[in-house]
C-alpha cells in the first residue's frame, strides 16, 4: 500500500512553467530556500499517531480515498523515524490486517519514494518483501486479503537520491522493484530482504520501528547538497501558497526553469509541475471531505486555476470520479 498520482493534467496555463500551486507558510528566506533539513513537522517524543486518532493524523493520511473506511478494515500506525533520520525520511507508516473478505483501498499518491517490508499470509507460506516504490502517477489500488503487516518508509521528496545514487530518481518512477536491486548497501550492512525478515519477525511494535531505526542508520549516506536543494523546493511547493508557476519555484531556488526540471527529474523522480498540481488535488480532497458543502469555483480560485473546469479536470484525471461524484460517494 503505497502511494501513486495521476498525470498533471490539464491545470490553468498549462505550459511547463505554469501549473497552480499552494499551501501554507513556506521555507523561503527573502524569496530564497533557506532553513535546515528535518525542521518540518516532527514530534520530538519518537511517538505514534494511530489510525483512530481522528484529526490527528493530518498530513500522514492525506491522499487516502476513504480513509475512516480503511481504518475499519486496518490497523494504521504512523511512527517517527531516528532524529539522525529525520533529514530523509518523513515517517514509517505501520499496517495490519486480520481480513475475513477482501479490502480493496485507494491513495492519491504523494511525490515520495517508498520502502515497503512487507508480510502477507492469503493462504499458504508467509510472503515476505522487500519492495522499492518510486512515484506512482495513476491513482493506487491494493487489494487486500487474509493476513498481513506492512512496515513502510517514507521518504521526504527529494532525499531519496542519496540512498540509490548511481540512477535518477525518475528512473524509478512507476516501478516496484526488489529494494535489494535498488538501494546502495554498505558491505557491513544487511540486504533489505533480510532486514525485512528481522523487523517484520517483531511482534511488539516498538521493537519493528527500533528494528527500523537500526536497519536505515546503516544505510545513512554521505552528504549531497543538491538533495538538501531538491528537499527544500520539494517542501517549498508543498507549502507556500503563493507560489501559481514553476517558474515562481524556480525563482525561489535561485535557477531556471530548466534547471529546477533536471534536479526534480534526478531527485524528486517527477516534474515541479506535476508535485505542484498534486499538492493542489491534496487539498481538494481535503476541502471535500471536510466542508460541508464544497465550493467548487471559489475552491478552483484558491488553489490557482483559471477557473472551475480545469480542477474538475484535473481532479476527474487523478481521482477516476468528478468532484461532485465524489463528495457524494464520501
Amino acid at each position: 500500500m503505497t502511494g501513486a498520482g495521476a498525470g498533471a493534467g490539464s491545470a490553468a496555463r498549462a505550459d511547463g512553467d505554469d501549473g497552480p500551486t499552494g499551501g501554507g507558510g513556506g521555507a523561503a528566506r527573502d524569496g530564497h530556500v533557506g532553513g535546515r533539513r528535518g525542521d518540518v513537522e516532527t514530534r520530538g517524543d519518537g511517538g505514534g499517531v494511530r489510525g483512530d486518532g481522528g484529526a490527528e493524523l493530518g498530513r500522514g493520511t492525506r491522499g487516502i480515498i476513504g480513509a475512516s473506511e480503511l481504518f475499519d478494515h486496518v490497523d494504521f500506525r504512523l511512527r517517527e523515524p531516528a532524529p539522525a533520520l529525520r533529514p530523509y525520511l518523513e515517517q514509517y507508516w505501520l499496517i495490519d490486517w486480520d481480513l475475513a473478505e477482501p479490502y480493496t483501498s485507494q491513495v492519491v499518491p504523494h511525490p515520495n519514494v517508498h520502502l515497503v517490508l512487507e508480510r502477507e499470509e492469503s493462504g499458504g507460506e508467509p510472503a515476505v518483501s522487500a519492495e522499492l516504490h518510486g512515484i506512482v502517477r495513476g491513482l493506487f489500488t491494493r487489494r487486500l486479503e487474509g493476513r498481513g503487516r506492512v512496515c513502510g518508509v517514507k521518504f521526504r521528496a527529494g532525499a531519496f537520491r542519496p540512498f540509490a545514487p548511481h540512477r535518477p530518481v525518475s528512473r524509478w518512477t512507476g516501478l516496484h522493484l526488489p529494494a535489494d536491486e535498488v538501494l546502495a548497501t554498505p558491505p557491513d550492512a544487511p540486504a533489505a530482504s533480510s532486514a525485512a525478515l528481522t523487523v517484520l519477525g517483531e511482534a511488539d511494535e516498538d521493537a519493528r520501528v527500533v528494528a527500523l531505526d537500526a536497519y536505515l542508520l546503516r544505510l545513512l549516506p554521505a552528504p549531497d547538497d543538491q538533495a538538501v536543494l531538491a528537499t527544500e523546493l520539494a517542501e517549498l511547493a508543498r507549502t507556500d501558497r503563493s507560489l501559481l508557476r514553476v517558474d515562481a519555484l524556480a525563482r525561489a531556488g535561485d535557477m531556471s526553469v530548466r534547471s529546477l526540471q533536471r534536479l526534480f527529474s534526478a531527485y524528486v523522480g517527477v516534474g515541479p509541475k506535476w508535485v505542484i498540481l498534486r499538492h493542489r488535488i491534496h487539498e481538494a480532497l481535503r476541502r471535500a471531505g471536510t466542508d460541508e458543502e464544497t465550493d467548487w469555483a471559489a475552491l478552483a480560485t484558491d488553489l490557482g486555476y483559471s477557473d472551475q473546469a480545469h480542477l474538475v479536470r484535473d481532479f476527474t484525471a487523478t481521482v477516476g470520479v468528478p468532484p461532485t461524484a465524489f463528495t457524494q460517494g464520501h
